[in-house]
């Protein structure tokens, strides 16, 4: 079993997605969000490398992962030596996550 880690780039990814369905589409849409999001990244405890590789190159040279749910893309690092997964970006796919990740 891998410990996952966020990093404060990736909670604030999660707080924007869930808060933006509040206003849009409400509390409990929002809820069952958060909900969904929590799962994908939960289930990496056992199956660290179900997410694929992302299709840039760049991402891919250093590490990069990324799991894909319905509407957003958790990108993310397996340590397989520390037995972790660090969660470094969550974004919905429309959002230019290039430009999140190159400024961490």
């Amino acid at each position: 079993m891998y410990k996952i880690l966020r990093t404060d780039t990736a909670d604030a990814g999660i707080r924007a997605i869930v808060l933006h369905v509040a206003e849009n589409f409400g509390l409990q849409t929002a809820h069952e969000k958060l909900n969904e999001l929590e799962k994908a990244i939960n289930r990496l405890v056992e199956e660290p490398y179900l997410g694929m590789e992302p299709k840039y190159m760049v991402l891919r040279r250093q590490g990069f992962r990324v799991l894909i749910t319905e509407k957003d893309l958790v990108f993310y690092k397996v340590y397989a030596d520390l037995k972790q997964v660090i969660i470094y970006a969550v974004t919905d796919q429309r959002q230019d996550y290039m430009k999140i990740l190159n400024g961490m």
